[in-house]
């Protein structure tokens, strides 16, 4: 029986792909919820979900992460470091 055959370069491919439309996906979802607040702020109409908006924009988008966390997260500093 043949050893099934391992093709890396389409596991990378379809790696790239899935994050590219993830990225994608986040950011038109980003655009919106921006464009959502920047309409609240115009019209005066919208003043009741401003608050909402406002609260939604900053729990979701603009919420910082440090980057040590983010190299902690991916194993940078569990592993060897080699130039």
């Amino acid at each position: 029986m043949n050893p099934p055959y391992c093709n890396d370069q389409a596991y990378i491919a379809e790696a790239f792909q899935l994050d590219e439309d993830y990225i994608g996906q986040m950011t038109r979802l980003s655009f919106f919820k921006i464009n959502s607040y920047k309409l609240s702020l115009i019209k005066a109409s919208f003043c009741k979900t401003r608050d909402e908006l406002g609260r939604n924009l900053h729990s979701t988008l603009l919420n910082y992460t440090s980057p040590a966390i983010i190299l902690a997260d991916l194993g940078f500093f569990g592993s060897e470091t080699e130039n």
